[in-house]
């Protein structure tokens, strides 16, 4: 790998911008995309690759190339220490997201309670902010408490997240889309909440509602399967 290939590697990791490497395997030639401009259709197979986020080989007018992916961490960010954060946190670690929990509230926020957790204490939106969610960013709010939940939202909402979901009932919903359209926010941006959050398992418990969340990110991320008929 060239020097100069490989600082643009390590720049693109450390600012957690996606990237793929593009080997022709001819002669090793490589590319970083989308540092570097790639003629379409292999430009189109590199995202390909970025959005399974697997590794590819490909043949592409004659030659041989191999793409591999560099994508930033997934992350997960949970606004309220409640009982269903605690079931979530483990849950999403094991599906590889690096967890952070978001509550200004220290006697929920505790390491006790969340053992080797990220756990941040400043306001929601401070946090947000900090945070700066990207597309592998999914953002749960579970608190029930507008002063918490709202401000999150606001910058979730502003964000490239590509799941945000609020805990509460429809008619609960109802209530915070009044209250974030006076903050500015669009139909079409609040569309994006999953609200009542997670799929509809009929959960009931902590975990099982963990459950549910944690699907519905896997689903918004890879896809629905649909069966063919």
């Amino acid at each position: 790998m060239r020097r100069a290939t490989l600082e643009a590697l390590l720049a693109a990791r450390a600012a957690k911008r996606a990237v793929v490497l593009a080997t022709r395997l001819g002669d090793g030639a490589q590319h970083l995309w989308p540092e570097e401009a790639l003629p379409g259709a292999l430009a189109e197979a590199a995202q390909a690759a970025l959005d399974l986020d697997k590794p590819q080989s490909i043949a592409l007018d004659g030659e041989a190339w191999f793409l591999q992916p560099f994508s930033p961490p997934l992350r997960l960010i949970v606004v309220g220490a409640v009982h269903v954060a605690q079931a979530l946190a483990p849950l999403a670690a094991t599906l590889g997201y690096a967890v952070t929990i978001v509550d200004p509230r220290r006697a929920f926020a505790t390491e006790e309670r969340f053992a080797g957790v990220v756990l941040s204490h400043d306001w929601p939106d401070e946090a947000l902010t900090a945070l700066a969610p990207d597309a592998r960013t999914a953002v749960v709010t579970l608190t029930h408490d507008p002063k918490l939940d709202d401000p999150a939202l606001d910058v979730a909402l502003r964000s490239r997240a590509f799941y945000i979901g609020a805990l509460g009932s429809t008619r609960t919903h109802a209530k915070r889309v009044a209250r974030l359209k006076e903050m500015g926010h669009e139909d079409a941006a609040i569309a994006r909440i999953a609200a009542p959050v997670g799929l509809d398992l009929g959960a009931v418990t902590a975990p099982e509602i963990a459950l549910s969340i944690m699907a519905e990110i896997v689903q918004r991320r890879r896809g629905p399967k649909r069966r063919a008929p």
